[in-house]
């Protein structure tokens, strides 16, 4: 239940942070909201693991160099998403970009990729997505 919560909390916040990102950016740019959201992002995680004190940063040595372009991609997810608000509008970019995830979400679990065991998917599954793409066109419809 506990992922359940925080995968619903976190949807939540992705939706929040594209249309606030998209009012900063309307104001003093893109890649300058982008900054400014990767910095306050930044400052909020460093005062949490200040006060947790969860994990050692001694350990960052054994993080693959690979995994490290996970705050690039932070960056160009937030350039992304203020870009497609601004284009397309809220509703219709934030259903594009869920299809999207779950879409690389497929490969990596069929692929296996990032060391996760493979995963064997069957026809409800691809239905799923299916589904979620015709939604989509219907929810674009115009």
């Amino acid at each position: 239940m506990q992922g359940i919560l925080f995968a619903f909390l976190g949807g939540a916040c992705i939706t929040l942070q594209g249309v606030i990102n998209t009012r900063i950016s309307d104001t003093i740019g893109t890649w300058q909201a982008v900054s400014l959201t990767q910095f306050v992002g930044f400052l909020l995680a460093l005062c949490i693991w200040v006060v947790k004190r969860d994990g050692h940063i001694a350990q960052i040595k054994k993080v693959k160099p690979l995994y490290l372009l996970g705050g690039g991609f932070g960056a160009l997810i937030i350039f992304s998403e203020v870009t497609a608000i601004q284009h397309i509008g809220v509703t219709f970019a934030i259903s594009i970009l869920l299809i999207s995830q779950l879409c690389m979400a497929f490969l990596i679990d069929i692929k296996g990729w990032f060391g996760l065991i493979k995963q064997k998917m069957k026809l409800p599954q691809f239905l799923g997505i299916a589904i979620m793409i015709v939604g989509v066109l219907i929810l674009s419809y115009k």
